[in-house]
């Protein structure tokens, strides 16, 4: 498999798959798109964020990667353009389809401006079988909000935190209301770490995260 870009990080976890036990069967892995927070964009893996720390970009890939599971993921640059980073990652997923791995078998998970781009991914891609994880990326008047034609699609969870501020559940957004979501699940953590919640590798967000993964 090869795409364009893609981090030491995502090439590291590509190699974990084959080196320990078994070869895992081709159609059982899943793979999972990660789109990290705005944060890391604008700044370097080891700095820290004055309210919530360091985000715990790698730490997160490695929890993610547990189990039968290829995480395709990178450091975006300064300054993304969310819709067009999702274009980019429309791509990639449409490779991985015309391969042969089938879309419930792909999945993308976002976190803050993360999740914006993965709510992209879902209106592009318009497949009701992909999976979906939006972390932390719903607000009250927030920039999907004035496309009034903008829709979600596929199988999404939605995971808020009650302290987080300024935040909504997705299920209050228009942009939902008006997509007719069939499989859906909204959880709200009770974390009290503010949006900090995201950047730290809580079992408390990756748990559900996976469970929706590799639900039948």
């Amino acid at each position: 498999m090869e795409f364009k870009k893609i981090s030491i990080s995502a090439i590291l976890l590509f190699s974990c798959v084959t080196v320990f036990g078994q070869k895992p069967k081709e159609e059982e892995k899943q793979y999972i798109f990660f789109l990290h927070n705005k944060f890391l964009e604008d700044h370097s893996l080891e700095e820290a964020h004055p309210k919530y720390g360091v985000a715990e970009y790698e730490p997160i890939l490695l929890e993610l990667k547990k189990g039968n599971t290829i995480v395709i993921s990178e450091k975006r640059k300064a300054g993304t353009d969310p819709s067009a980073y999702a274009l980019k990652v429309k791509k990639q997923i449409d490779s991985l389809m015309k391969k042969g791995i089938s879309a419930d078998h792909i999945s993308i998970i976002g976190t803050s401006q993360g999740g914006y781009i993965a709510q992209y991914v879902s209106y592009y891609e318009k497949n009701p079988q992909l999976k979906f994880v939006f972390i932390g990326s719903s607000f009250e008047n927030d920039s999907l909000e004035k496309d009034k034609n903008f829709r979600l699609y596929g199988k999404i969870l939605s995971i808020t935190e009650k302290s987080d501020d300024g935040h909504v559940q997705l299920s209050q957004e228009q942009r939902f209301i008006r997509s007719g979501i069939k499989d859906f699940k909204e959880i709200e953590l009770n974390t009290g770490l503010n949006h900090g919640f995201l950047f730290k590798t809580l079992n408390d967000w990756i748990v559900p995260a996976k469970d929706w993964i590799y639900r039948k």
